[in-house]
């Protein structure tokens, strides 16, 4: 009986265990000769203009203090609810506690903040990426 394993023609590639590239050229396949072109924008100047620099610092003042107001806010909640039953439990009205206030203002305070970095993103972060667009020839 004959070894149909040896005789079958197999692809290099199967036989080598290498995979075939998913994007860009194969690794068979020669490079042009000369100067690599660049196609897009340059990436490292844009980061490294005044402009960029300044909307990642404007960014920054917002999220950075937001996040942190945010984070001490919600630790307060659950170290009141962990530590201080006798003041979450203080009905205000009805069956309704201040627990239950402060666990409903956590989703009022998200909803919140939401809407002030869309209004800020709108009015102070959007023109100025443009502008960085503009610039580096993108838009």
């Amino acid at each position: 009986m004959q070894n149909v394993a040896r005789t079958a023609a197999r692809n290099p590639v199967e036989d080598t265990g290498q995979m075939r590239p998913l994007f860009g050229s194969s690794p068979t396949t020669p490079e042009p000769p000369g100067p690599r072109r660049r196609t897009g924008p340059d990436f490292v100047a844009i980061q490294r203009s005044e402009e960029f620099s300044a909307l990642r610092s404007r960014f920054r003042r917002f999220v950075f203090p937001m996040s942190l107001a945010f984070v001490l806010w919600y630790l307060v909640y659950v170290l009141l609810a962990a530590y201080a039953h006798g003041f979450m439990s203080i009905k205000l009205f009805g069956e309704v506690n201040v627990g239950i206030v402060l666990g409903i203002l956590q989703f009022v305070s998200t909803a919140a903040i939401t809407a002030a970095y869309l209004r800020f993103a709108r009015r102070r972060i959007d023109p100025e990426v443009d502008e960085v667009r503009r610039q580096a020839g993108v838009q």
